[in-house]
């Protein structure tokens, strides 16, 4: 049988032409080169850009954005390290060729930067690039008397089974976006923007539940099934900021405004998660699933009561469960913002989904915010036998930029 025949591309006069002359139901009837478009939208209407299209995020201003801004559907994490030789003269170029490029994307200027067309039909998309700094830059660069001391190695705990080549870094970008292409799109362009300047040294890709797919605004859920971020800090919490970021007279000066961000890709055991009951995994948790609300509690925002006890006086809430762990109240006020994706990357060769959490963590100091309650974690939580820290990182993220400069500016150029 002869190969098929490829259709002639479809010139966007042709298409308008077309559509002019027989309306939607001839694309869909199609004559040749028409038809695959028009079988793909047969019975439905074309509609304009949606909300979650026009939806952009500033990339200017006093903290980065990615850090509070509302959680996306699509992630990616990337990690960089220089190419020997380049200096911080070249460092900082790059900065600001990504700065300019990120604050470009952000706003929905696709059509003037992206010579990749991959977005160039979408709106910002909620669009976020947010970019750090590892311990190691700091050498490279010969700024060792700039570490903030809160970059301090993470410490190593008992479940880690980390892979060098998937952890650390001198460079991370953190890149999220409502729209899968948008997201891509950002990663080329900033991908090729480092060409001559920095390698990459892994890469990332996660995802969260689509805006709207719920019959009301709900938390995230995820692959375990249980809804995660309830007890993260509030805007309307007094210590809100101070918990998440670097004070504007803080040490160092140039991380004013900034944040720190542990990152961890930690592998969910579901085939063994998914054995249990459904009343067990709750006790592990701490929460019912159904609806995330504390055992013994009534809706999701439901505050915790470590101190309940049922009518045989025992703990309502397990001493070991996780919600009791890692709570604030459990670990003299440790808390941090988590900002994370799922992810899924196929089957491992033993046939176990390689699948769970791309952890993202903010807060004005690790060694007060993710370290204490980690150490807890590790020492004694029921859920630590279905996880599998298998990716660490670390990194200082800068204050926003200054419009017409660049993230980092105050430490490249200071």
């Amino acid at each position: 049988m002869p190969e098929p025949t490829a259709p002639r591309p479809i010139s966007r006069r042709r298409l308008l032409g077309t559509a002019g002359a027989t309306g939607a139901a001839g694309l869909a009837a199609g004559a040749a080169g028409g038809t695959l478009l028009g079988t793909a939208h047969a019975g439905s209407t074309i509609t304009p850009l949606t909300s979650i299209g026009t939806t952009a995020q500033p990339f200017h201003g006093t903290h980065q954005p990615g850090i509070t801004s509302p959680l996306q559907t699509h992630g990616h994490l990337l990690a960089y390290d220089l190419v020997p030789g380049t200096d911080r003269r070249g460092a900082a170029a790059l900065l600001r060729r990504w700065s300019q490029l990120a604050a470009a994307l952000m706003a929905g200027e696709a059509a003037d930067v992206d010579g990749t067309h991959i977005s160039l039909d979408a709106g910002p998309s909620s669009l976020t690039v947010t970019f750090g700094f590892g311990a190691a830059l700091f050498d490279t660069l010969g700024l060792t008397d700039a570490l903030p001391t809160a970059l301090a190695p993470l410490p190593e705990f008992s479940a880690d089974a980390l892979d060098p080549d998937r952890s650390g870094g001198e460079l991370w970008i953190q890149i999220g976006a409502d729209d899968a292409l948008v997201a891509v799109s950002a990663l080329r362009l900033l991908h090729r923007a480092a060409a001559g300047s920095a390698v990459q040294r892994w890469q990332m890709t996660g995802f969260n539940r689509t805006p709207g797919a719920t019959a009301r605004p709900m938390s995230q859920r995820n692959l375990m099934g249980q809804i995660d971020g309830t007890n993260n800090p509030q805007p309307e919490d007094e210590d809100y900021d101070r918990r998440i970021f670097v004070p504007a007279q803080g040490d160092p000066p140039w991380m004013a405004g900034g944040s720190y961000a542990v990152v961890r890709r930690i592998r969910m055991l579901l085939d063994p998660w998914e054995e249990l009951a459904q009343e067990e995994q709750e006790r592990v948790i701490g929460r019912r699933k159904s609806d995330g609300a504390p055992l013994g509690g009534d809706s999701e925002t439901t505050p915790v009561d470590l101190a309940a006890l049922d009518g045989a006086g025992r703990p309502v809430i397990p001493v070991n469960a996780h919600v009791r762990v890692s709570s604030p109240e459990t670990n003299d006020g440790a808390a941090m913002l988590r900002r994370p994706f799922s992810y899924h990357d196929g089957l491992l060769p033993d046939g176990a989904p390689d699948a769970g959490l791309l952890f993202v963590c903010w807060q004005a100091d690790p060694l007060r915010g993710f370290v204490p309650v980690q150490r807890k974690l590790d020492r004694g939580d029921a859920l630590s036998p279905f996880l599998r820290h298998e990716a660490s990182a670390l990194f200082a993220v800068p204050g926003g930029a200054a419009r017409g400069g660049y993230v980092g500016q105050a430490l490249l150029e200071g």
